[in-house]
């Protein structure tokens, strides 16, 4: 429940060194601008240098492959802190060439627009591990396919309210509501259930918690409702789905959910014009409506 992602955390980290690298060769290609010296390296040093471009976009390269490979931003961002390394070695090279060949000081002007690419990608790194850390929204595609395998299974309705929270890779934690026949029995329930955790599991490394509804049992009175809130709806584009209808006629209350749509403004306005509508045309009942949200694929 969250120790997945200290890895994000170890990303921020190190995209934190990473920018502090690229001010660090601001700074300093700055002082060499206004202060251009010979450099003192020698041929050794020159081919130490060299080696070790080589050696750091191979380890770059590498921590980046093997990042991708197990989706690790801890990896990845290490991977970018190796290949600016080497490129940051590599201006230096560069600069020594040129002032060795040519009498030319470009070191300090190498380093600032190295510096200055080095910092925007220490932002972009932090910027991605604290959307991590604070939460994002599940792969859309991926939640499709969820939705697609929930409602494969035999027994099921519908699907709702699709909830999925990643703490770290392979270690997400979700809920969902499904439809089912109401003359079902507790059992019955028990094992559509049972074959939704394990396949989320098992497939996705998901644990899942399901909720349910009960769908099919009508009243007379249930179908009136229902039939006037259906008609009633299609005056309105943003509502995207009804789902959760529930009526008690002996307690004379009805609930539903209405899934509305991030183009509308101000959807709390839209519920409570609903549900004035809903209580003007069956006085004797009590409507409650839950305004929802498709947050997985929308």
């Amino acid at each position: 429940l969250g120790h997945g992602r200290v890895e994000y955390i170890s990303a921020a980290m190190i995209a934190i060194i990473v920018s502090y690298a690229g001010i660090t060769s601001l700074i300093e290609s700055v002082k060499k601008i206004l202060d251009p010296s010979q450099p003192s390296y020698t041929t050794v040093a020159l081919v130490i240098v060299a080696v070790a471009v080589l050696v750091k976009i191979g380890v770059g390269i590498f921590y980046r492959i093997q990042g991708k490979k197990v989706n690790s931003e801890a990896l990845k961002a290490s991977g970018v802190d190796a290949l600016w390394d080497a490129v940051l070695s590599a201006a230096t090279l560069v600069g020594a060439i040129f002032a060795f060949t040519l009498n030319w000081y470009v070191e300090g002007f190498l380093g600032i627009i190295i510096g200055l690419f080095i910092i925007k990608s220490g932002i972009g790194i932090l910027r991605e591990s604290i959307s991590s850390i604070i939460g994002e929204r599940y792969d859309s595609e991926e939640t499709k396919q969820i939705i697609r395998d929930i409602a494969s299974v035999p027994g099921v309705r519908g699907v709702y309210d699709l909830i999925i929270n990643s703490y770290g890779h392979k270690k997400s934690i979700g809920s969902v509501h499904i439809g089912v026949d109401g003359k079902l029995t507790a059992l019955e329930i028990q094992t559509i259930e049972r074959q939704i955790t394990a396949i989320m599991f098992q497939k996705y490394s998901i644990v899942m918690t399901v909720g349910i509804y009960a769908e099919g049992i009508e009243t007379p009175e249930s179908k009136q409702i229902r039939s006037f809130l259906a008609n009633l709806i299609k005056e309105y584009p943003a509502i995207l789905q009804l789902h959760g209808f529930f009526v008690d006629a002996n307690a004379k209350f009805a609930n539903f959910d209405l899934v509305i749509s991030f183009d509308d403004k101000e959807p709390e306005e839209t519920i409570k014009t609903i549900k004035e509508k809903m209580e003007k045309q069956f006085p004797d009942f009590q409507f409650f409506v839950q305004l929802d949200r498709d947050f997985a694929v929308s």
